[in-house]
C-alpha cells in the first residue's frame, strides 16, 4: 500500500484536505470566485445603524447636559491649569450644548431612517470625537468613553450600504 506523497512531506500527518491546493487557502479545482456581496438586510448591518442612532440620541442628550453643567458655573468641572487647548467653561458649555443638540437630532433622524442622517451622523460624530479629545483634561474617563462610542458610530454609519443604491450612484445621477 503506497502512502499519499502530500502526507509524507507533512510530519504532522495532516496534509491538504480534499479540494485544496498546496496551501490551505487555495482550492485545487480552480479559483474560489468572488466573495458574496454583503446582505444589506443582515441584522449585523441594520442593527449597527440602529444602535448608532440610539447611541447618538443618548450621547447628544448627555452632551447637552454637559454643556448646561458647564454654563451653570457649578463645581462640576475643576480648573485644569495651563492647557494648550484651554477654553473658558462658558465656551465649552456652548460647544457641548450646540453639538449635543445636533448629535441628538441626527440620532433621531437615523432612527427614523432619514438618508441625510448617515452623512450628518458621520460629521457630527467626528466633531463630537474631536471636542471630547480636547475636553480630556476636564472629564478624562467620560471623554475616553465618548471617543470610543463615536468611533463605533462612525464605523457603523460608514459600513452601511443602502439596499436601494449601488456604489457610485451619487456620481451618476444628474
Amino acid at each position: 500500500m503506497s502512502e499519499d506523497p502530500s502526507r509524507a512531506a507533512d510530519p504532522s500527518g495532516f496534509g491538504p484536505g480534499p479540494g485544496q491546493g498546496d496551501t490551505p487557502w487555495q482550492r485545487g479545482d480552480g479559483p474560489a470566485g468572488r466573495a458574496p456581496a454583503p446582505d444589506p438586510d443582515s441584522l449585523w448591518v441594520t442593527g449597527g445603524v440602529l444602535f448608532a442612532g440610539v447611541l447618538m440620541l443618548c450621547q447628544g442628550a448627555v452632551a447637552a447636559l454637559e454643556g448646561i453643567a458647564a454654563l451653570a458655573d457649578g463645581d462640576v468641572y475643576g480648573d485644569v491649569g495651563e492647557y494648550v487647548y484651554r477654553f473658558s467653561l462658558d465656551g465649552w458649555g456652548w460647544i457641548h450644548l450646540v453639538l449635543g443638540v445636533c448629535v441628538a437630532v441626527t440620532g433621531a433622524g437615523l432612527l427614523k431612517g432619514a438618508r441625510w442622517a448617515r452623512v450628518a451622523g458621520i460629521v457630527f460624530a467626528s466633531l463630537n470625537l474631536f471636542a471630547h479629545f480636547l475636553f480630556l483634561p476636564y472629564a478624562p474617563l467620560w471623554s475616553v468613553i465618548v471617543i470610543a462610542l463615536d468611533i463605533f458610530v462612525i464605523w457603523a454609519l460608514a459600513a452601511y450600504r443602502d439596499p436601494g443604491r449601488a456604489p457610485g450612484d451619487a456620481l451618476r445621477r444628474p
